[in-house]
């Protein structure tokens, strides 16, 4: 069964580009992002570690840290660094996890158990392998997306999810196409009485709706 929102997320001790990992230990007490990628030296993962590279600043403001996993060698990855920061004219400073055996990607359940990469292997081979996992301080999934390989990841979008998910944590929801500074959702288990003590004033669109400023 694949992983689910609020799963635990498997722990694992990996080769990057920046050397070993275990995974828990590497996220701490931070956000993290872990986005994945067939294969190195192709034209939509590059352009997608590129936005990644230069979202650095949001990425940082946001207590998150981001890592990478391809299935190719760390030396690998080390080398097409040099395609990504040249086009995205920024530095890619976020580790690269070597996933060449395929157990992270198994792990996280982006390929079947049997799955193996072939002698002479194309991207076609490792094709799903093409997700994005946001994971909170406490190690447990919040949020996951999967893409086909012609379609590059908005990371605008995960930026916002990722706001989305941290506004959240303050006992709000937020609404569709909702971003930073708008009003936020009250949850239909929070009673009128505890609403108004809890956030102040708030609209009251249908019995199940209401709208209120934005936790600070």
């Amino acid at each position: 069964m694949g992983l689910r929102i609020n799963d635990t997320v498997p722990n694992f001790t990996a080769e990057t580009d920046q050397g070993t990992i275990t995974f828990h230990d590497w996220i701490g007490d931070s956000w993290a992002i872990l986005f994945s990628h067939p294969k190195d030296f192709t034209p939509v993962c590059t352009t997608e570690f590129s936005a990644v590279a230069q979202l650095s600043e949001e990425w940082e403001k946001r207590g998150t840290k981001v890592i990478g996993v391809s299935v190719d060698s760390a030396e690998d990855h080390r080398k097409w660094k040099g395609d990504i920061e040249a086009y995205g004219k920024a530095p890619a400073a976020f580790p690269i996890i070597a996933d060449a055996g395929l157990e992270v990607s198994k792990a996280f359940d982006m390929l079947p158990a049997e799955a193996y990469l072939p002698d002479g292997r194309t991207p076609a081979d490792s094709a799903t392998v093409r997700s994005v996992f946001i994971i909170g301080p406490d190690k447990q999934l919040k949020l996951s997306m999967t893409y086909p390989m012609t379609v590059g990841r908005n990371f605008a979008e995960i930026l916002r999810a990722l706001d989305g998910l941290q506004m959240s944590g303050k006992g709000v929801a937020t609404p569709a196409n909702w971003v930073p500074g708008e009003d936020v959702i009250i949850p239909p288990a929070v009673s009128n009485e505890d609403a108004k003590a809890k956030f102040g004033e708030f609209e009251t669109i249908f019995p199940y709706l209401r709208k209120t400023k934005a936790p600070e």
